[in-house]
């Protein structure tokens, strides 16, 4: 063994002299080109001054070993487009190494400028690879709209938007009262100011951002149904006015909860908003009277659509955490006729006193995401929230609607017995188990016929629901049990005379729910 200590030694000096064996995927060669992904980075339409969502491109290095490569953008547009690459950012980034057969991930984002226009316009750029003296690009491609923009917008003398461009909303902080600290609000109606709102405004939020309505709102006034048929669901219908998020990508088309909602505040009166659509928010529309204030603030709904609601503990101005609903109420007054909630994740509509009467509504409201244990339509005259909580005067009025979808409770009528709470349920098909007889019990009403003219726990039939495909459709099948003349005729107040897709009603046996059976 003494020996062989020597030769170790010697063997240990040679190999110091001994070239390196470095990996042959990171010897950078001299020739070699990069594939891509794609040969064309697109964004959908974006509005301008906001920057735009991050697009990713895939650069791959096909070669056995490593490659340098310098990467840039053409510059056409000067500084719309902008690169992030191994955490930095520019329009020139040179002298990246890829391995061999490796791949490189090039982030791309713009901030696209107003150039006046009242129509969507094309913007184009590319980004440049300069690889072994190898010359490649792939194209950069953005569809623009300018926008009225209102950031922290105050509104304090009556006013009309604008239809020519769309509006979007976002949250930013302002100083309302000299000396206090500022507060955070998308647009903010004065009280005793009226906001207008014309048919075929488009409104987009930003995410977490609402208009909030101290005084009245007023949306599409304007329009006069007969002229055609006025579909709320059809993105064509020029006449409709929508509100929703402000990302376009299709992947976000049918997404909950991307913006706040619009609040009215316990000083908001006479508030309308017809032949509307509103989706895709935390809930569509709160009555914020949390101290039950009278007179309290009303809101009339007519031929307008809820769809994909949903917020899980969100706050409200300050108010205790709750969930998302079409409708939240805190003592505000609702009038619904000829309204759509569909795929609201808690609730449709949910009243903590005040008074609601809906008549000829759908209600269809499928969750497939998860298991809901809410009722879609909720009222109780008691804010649990609260401590010691005062019995609030509650008034429920459904007629010739309907009330449907996943829950086998879609109906919940909290303290329902107590003197300061009254309904009224007629003529409408529901489903629900827990009122579900024919009779009243104790605390239990009966609501199933011959008692209150109701069809219980009978499927209506739509024609398609979004838990069976992608585009439901909740008109009748001609064998529902909700359409004419299976039930008794419209109760309550004069039918409207035209549904919510313009269609004539039946005035002598019209269907249930928004929506005549052809």
């Amino acid at each position: 063994m003494r020996h062989l200590f020597p030769l170790f030694l010697v063997l240990s000096c040679l190999l110091t002299f001994l070239p390196g064996c470095e990996p042959k995927e990171d010897l950078v060669q001299t020739s070699g080109s990069l594939a891509f992904a794609t040969d064309t980075v697109k964004f959908d339409t974006v509005f301008t001054t906001i920057q735009t969502v991050t697009k990713r491109l895939w650069v791959y290095n096909r070669n056995s070993g490593a490659v340098k490569t310098d990467v840039s953008l053409a510059g056409r547009l000067g500084s719309t487009y902008s690169l992030i690459i191994n955490g930095d950012a520019g329009a020139t980034i040179s002298g990246i190494t890829i391995r061999g057969n490796d791949s490189l991930l090039v982030l791309v984002r713009a901030v696209l400028g107003d150039n006046g226009k009242d129509k969507p316009f094309l913007l184009e750029d590319q980004v440049n690879f300069r690889t072994n003296g190898n010359e490649q690009n792939v194209k950069v491609v953005a569809f623009g709209q300018n926008a009225y923009f209102h950031r922290a917008d105050y509104v304090t003398t009556s006013t009309t938007w604008r239809t020519d461009k769309p509006h979007v909303i976002i949250n930013a902080n302002r100083v309302l009262t000299p000396g206090q600290a500022p507060v955070s609000f998308g647009v903010l109606v004065g009280q005793g100011v009226t906001l207008t709102i014309p048919k075929g405004a488009r409104i987009y939020a930003h995410a977490g951002s609402y208009l909030q309505v101290n005084g009245t709102l007023r949306v599409n006034d304007d329009f006069v149904p007969g002229s055609g048929a006025t579909d709320t669901v059809k993105a064509t219908n020029a006449n409709i006015v929508r509100f929703q998020g402000d990302r376009l990508e299709p992947f976000y088309g049918d997404i909950p909860s991307q913006w706040g909602g619009i609040i009215f505040s316990s000083t908001s009166r006479n508030n309308s908003i017809r032949y509307t659509e509103i989706k895709n928010a935390t809930f569509g529309a709160l009555l914020y009277n949390r101290d039950g204030l009278t007179p309290h603030p009303t809101l009339a709904l007519n031929n307008t659509v809820f769809r994909n609601i949903s917020g899980s503990n969100v706050s409200f101005a300050n108010a205790n955490p709750g969930t998302g609903g079409g409708v939240i109420s805190y003592s505000g007054d609702v009038a619904a006729t000829n309204c759509l909630f569909t795929n609201c994740g808690e609730y449709a509509m949910v009243g903590i006193g005040g008074s609601y009467d809906l008549n000829f509504c759908t209600i269809a409201n499928y969750t497939p995401a998860f298991r809901r244990e809410t009722s879609s339509l909720t009222f109780t005259n008691v804010d649990d929230a609260l401590k010691s909580p005062p019995k609030l005067p509650t008034s429920v009025t459904i007629r010739n609607s309907i009330v449907w979808g996943s829950f086998e409770d879609e109906l919940y009528l909290q303290n329902n017995g107590d003197p300061t709470f009254t309904f009224s349920i007629l003529n409408s098909l529901l489903r629900t188990k827990e009122y579900g007889a024919a009779s009243d019990a104790t605390g239990t009403p009966g609501l199933a016929f011959p008692t209150r003219f109701n069809i219980v726990n009978i499927d209506p039939l739509f024609v398609r629901t979004s838990l069976s495909s992608s585009r439901p459709d909740y008109t009748l099948q001609a064998t529902s049990p909700a359409t004419a003349p299976r039930r008794a005729k419209a109760i309550g107040s004069t039918t409207p005379p035209r549904d919510l897709i313009n269609l004539p009603r039946n005035l002598t046996f019209p269907s249930l729910g928004a929506y005549e059976h052809k």
